[in-house]
C-alpha cells in the first residue's frame, strides 16, 4: 500500500544522531572491546545489551552494501577524486568506513531497543520488506552479488532491521509536536552578486586568493555596488553579468548561511540593497526580494519541527547506546578498502526502501 511520503528519512535521523553524539561507529557504547577470536565467519561486530540478554551481529556483506552505496553517491556528486581528499587529517575512505560502521551500529542498537520496547513489524510491513529485498537483489548482477557476498536472506534481514529501526523512531517521536513560530522559521528571498576570492585546487580544497587578487575582487564588487545604486541598472542583469555564484533567487532562514551574509540580508527591507559584504568566500551585494516568504517559511517550520524531534530522540538514544557493549573484529574490518566494492552499483538501497515505505 502506498501512502503519503513522510518528511524525513531514517538516514537523516542517523546523521543527526552522529552530530549530536560527536562520535562515529560504536564509540557511543559503554564498552568497546577489540577481539580477533570468538567471531563467526564475516562478523564485523557484535552489539549486546548484557542486562536484557539481547545481541545483534553485523556481517561483512551488510557493511559492503552500505559502503558501496555511499561510494556510488559520493562519486556521483564529487567524482572519483574525492577519495584522495581528507577531513581533519583522516582520509576520506577512512571517514566513510567510520560512518558505515556508525550507521550500522545505530540500526543494530535501535533494533535491540525495539525488541525491549515490544515493537515489531506487522504483516503489511513484512510484505514491504520482502518487496524491497526482491527489488534490490534483482538490481544487482551476479558478479556484484558475488563481489559483496550478499544473499537474498541477508538483504531481506537488512531491510527488516532498517524498517524496525524506522518504526522505533516514528513511535518515539509521535507525541512530540513542537510549536514553531513564524519568526523562528522566517525565510527571506534575496538576489545577490557574488565576487569570489578563492579557487579550488586539484585535490578539491579551497585556496584563498592572494592579498593583491582579493583587492582586485573588492574593487570589482565596489564597482558593481555603485551600478546597483545608480537607478539605471536592473539588479538581476547585474547578477547575470557579474556574479560568480548561483544566478537564481536564494531563499533561506536563519542559521542556514554565512553569518555575515545572514545578518546583512535579514536587516534589509524589501527591494533594499546591502553594502558590499565580505564572507570567507568573497564579496556579496545583496538585494532583498521579500522579507517573508510564506511558502518557504511553512516548509522551514516542518524542517525545524523534525530537527527538534531528532534532537529529543537522539538524546534518548544516546543515553541507551551508552549502556551497550560492542565487540569489534578489527582484524576483519581494518583491511577493507574502497576497492573491495569497486564496480558495485549499490546506490539504490535506501531509495528502494523509501519507494515502498511511505508514511
Amino acid at each position: 500500500m502506498k501512502r503519503r511520503k513522510r518528511h524525513i528519512t531514517l538516514t537523516a535521523v542517523l546523521t543527526a544522531a552522529m552530530l549530536l553524539t560527536g562520535c562515529s561507529g560504536t564509540e557511543t557504547t559503554k564498552e568497546k572491546v577489540f577481539l580477533t577470536t570468538g567471531f563467526s565467519e564475516n562478523e564485523v561486530f557484535i552489539l549486546k545489551d548484557v542486562d536484557a540478554g539481547i545481541s545483534m551481529t553485523c556481517l561483512l556483506p551488510e557493511a559492503y552494501v552500505y559502503l558501496a552505496n555511499t561510494k556510488c553517491k559520493y562519486e556521483d556528486v564529487y567524482g572519483e577524486g574525492i577519495w584522495g581528499t581528507s577531513v581533519d587529517g583522516i582520509s576520506m575512505p577512512e571517514n566513510i568506513k567510520d560512518n558505515v560502521i556508525f550507521e550500522l551500529s545505530q540500526i543494530k542498537a535501535m533494533n535491540i531497543l525495539a525488541g525491549k520496547s515490544g515493537i515489531t513489524l506487522n504483516e503489511e510491513e513484512e510484505a514491504l520488506v520482502n518487496d524491497c529485498a526482491n527489488d534490490y537483489y534483482a538490481s544487482l548482477g551476479s558478479w556484484e552479488r558475488s563481489k559483496i557476498m550478499v544473499t537474498p536472506e541477508i538483504i531481506e534481514e537488512m531491510y527488516r532491521e532498517y524498517a524496525l529501526a524506522d518504526k522505533l523512531y516514528r513511535s518515539s517521536i509521535q507525541d512530540i509536536n513542537p510549536e514553531i513560530s513564524d519568526d523562528e522559521a522566517r525565510t527571506i528571498t534575496v538576489q545577490h552578486v557574488f565576487v569570489k576570492t578563492y579557487t579550488i585546487d586539484e585535490h578539491g580544497d579551497k585556496v584563498d586568493y592572494s592579498s593583491q587578487a582579493k583587492e582586485i575582487a573588492y574593487q570589482k564588487a565596489q564597482m558593481i555596488h555603485e551600478l546597483a545604486l545608480d537607478g539605471e541598472h536592473d539588479f538581476k542583469d547585474l547578477v547575470l553579468q557579474y556574479s560568480d555564484g548561483n544566478l537564481s533567487d536564494y531563499s533561506f532562514a536563519k542559521d542556514e548561511t554565512e553569518p555575515e551574509f545572514e545578518e546583512a540580508a535579514f536587516n534589509l527591507g524589501t527591494d533594499e540593497i546591502s553594502d558590499v559584504i565580505q564572507t570567507r568566500y568573497g564579496y556579496h551585494i545583496i538585494k532583498c526580494i521579500t522579507t517573508f516568504n510564506r511558502e518557504e517559511t511553512d516548509l522551514n517550520k516542518i524542517k525545524l519541527s523534525e530537527i527538534q524531534r531528532q534532537e529529543v530522540f537522539g538524546e534518548d538514544y544516546d543515553a541507551y547506546a551508552r549502556t551497550l557493549s560492542t565487540y569489534f573484529n578489527d582484524e576483519l574490518w581494518d583491511p577493507v578498502t574502497m576497492s573491495d566494492v569497486d564496480g558495485v552499483n549499490s546506490q539504490n538501497f535506501f531509495e528502494i526502501y523509501d519507494n515502498y515505505f511511505y508514511y
